[in-house]
């Protein structure tokens, strides 16, 4: 997950150090606190169940961003200290259980150190899971998979909300309200994550053309009129896919710092993952047995692409000596089978004609506090970070002549929350322009 993400999901590191408390100790039940980051306060609830034996499990969840659980991985107790670590984010955690048994106070460490206190819910206490005023339904997409589908309501021509990778639409529950006075707001969960189904974990099921057909599929059976769609992240794959194939089904796409290459290969500067994944596409087809239709057109088409795939080698060398990458995790995990599989099923889009678009970058990226205690590392990933960037959003200008291209500063990734106010008028401001849809 890219770094600049890191912020929206590491609460789910807190969940470690309750599942294995004082064996002395009853911490059953539910925990609740709340996390100051840089840009905002989150709300955390933390419920803790017996599980085997004299073991505990638990379920954590981030209710200003998601009503998700969210998973865990591993501790270690001594002495009523819980230490645990979230490898794939790079977190630590250190707390301690007070003595009445009715707090958990310790320091959660990632890129800085951050208070965190828990208290013990009660029933007039307890904050409600998913308190957003919106409707939920599962929509069949293709066979027996289904969709999670929420509607906010609202008041105009439909919008609908598409997530970055490993978020479900309950991402947007505050977003969201800042945007029905004006649309008719829906939300997706993608397959693989929330309450969505999650077919077999292979390229093809998670193939970016066949994510897209999911996105078509619930227009279609919500029977919503030229929809505008807004996507974060990855979610711009989805958006490239449907405008590149079937603009007619779209009054518009709005990228929310959504534009990288899986959505818009850089003729310029190519794209290490696509480059890779086509060369290695390309040389199987060249030993698949049998001789290709046009075999020297592979050949020369392959030749290309091996160059700039030594070229995407290069910069990502450069890269890496300018800033080392971390040290391996000491309990790796890999990340989750759909994550894999949409990685792999990304696709090259070179361009999206015949729909208006709407492109906001984050430029540079807001790191928060990572790596400030190392403040030559971080200026050279800075450095890369505003590079890539920049470079997209050029792309996306060159190569996309009817998109019109934002850049704020500064702005976390999930530019839908650290810099609300920035998008809703760059959206507004956006949309009135487009031909009004029809009644």
């Amino acid at each position: 997950m890219n770094r600049n993400n890191v912020r929206a999901v590491w609460p789910a590191a807190i969940l470690f150090f309750a599942l294995h408390l004082l064996h002395g100790q009853d911490i059953t039940g539910n925990w609740q606190g709340t996390l100051n980051t840089d840009k905002e306060k989150l709300r955390v609830i933390l419920q803790v169940e017996k599980g085997e034996g004299a073991s505990l499990k638990g379920t954590l969840y981030s209710i200003d961003q998601t009503p998700d659980g969210m998973p865990v991985t591993a501790f270690s107790l001594s002495d009523g200290t819980t230490k645990f670590s979230v490898d794939p984010f790079h977190i630590s955690y250190e707390g301690k259980l007070a003595s009445d048994g009715n707090t958990i106070a310790g320091i959660v460490t990632q890129g800085k150190p951050t208070p965190l206190t828990f208290e013990r819910a009660t029933k007039a206490t307890a904050w409600q899971i998913d308190s957003s005023p919106h409707k939920v339904q599962l929509t069949t997409v293709e066979g027996n998979i289904k969709l999670e589908v929420l509607d906010w309501g609202g008041t105009g021509r439909p919008l609908v909300l598409l997530t970055g990778l490993g978020n479900a639409a309950h991402v947007y529950d505050k977003f969201a309200l800042k945007l029905t006075p004006n649309y008719h707001v829906y939300g997706i969960t993608r397959r693989g994550f929330g309450a969505s189904s999650a077919p077999t974990p292979t390229p093809t099921n998670y193939k970016a053309d066949r994510l897209g057909d999911d996105v078509l599929a619930v227009i279609d059976a919500l029977h919503l009129d030229r929809p505008i769609l807004v996507g974060h992240s990855i979610a711009g794959e989805e958006l490239s896919s449907i405008g590149t194939r079937h603009p007619e089904k779209v009054a518009a796409l709005i990228y929310l710092d959504a534009g990288y290459p899986h959505a818009l290969y850089d003729k310029v500067h190519g794209a290490l993952l696509i480059d890779a994944i086509e060369v290695r596409e390309q040389i199987n087809q060249l030993f698949a047995g049998k001789p290709p239709a046009d075999e020297k057109q592979l050949i020369d088409d392959l030749l290309v692409n091996l160059q700039l795939l030594q070229k995407g080698l290069q910069q990502q060398q450069q890269d890496m000596q300018a800033v080392p990458p971390p040290p391996p995790p000491a309990h790796p995990s890999a990340p989750p089978p759909a994550v894999v599989a949409i990685r792999e099923g990304v696709q090259r889009y070179d361009t999206i004609k015949g729909v208006p678009i709407l492109a906001i970058f984050a430029v540079p990226h807001d790191l928060g506090g990572f790596m400030k205690d190392k403040p030559q590392l971080r200026a050279a990933m800075e450095a890369i970070d505003e590079r890539t960037t920049s470079n997209q959003a050029s792309a996306f200008e060159t190569q996309v002549p009817n998109a019109k291209v934002i850049r704020i500063p500064h702005a976390n990734h999930y530019l839908f929350r650290s810099n609300e106010e920035d998008v809703l008028r760059e959206m507004n401001a956006f949309i009135a322009t487009l031909p009004k849809a029809q009644e």
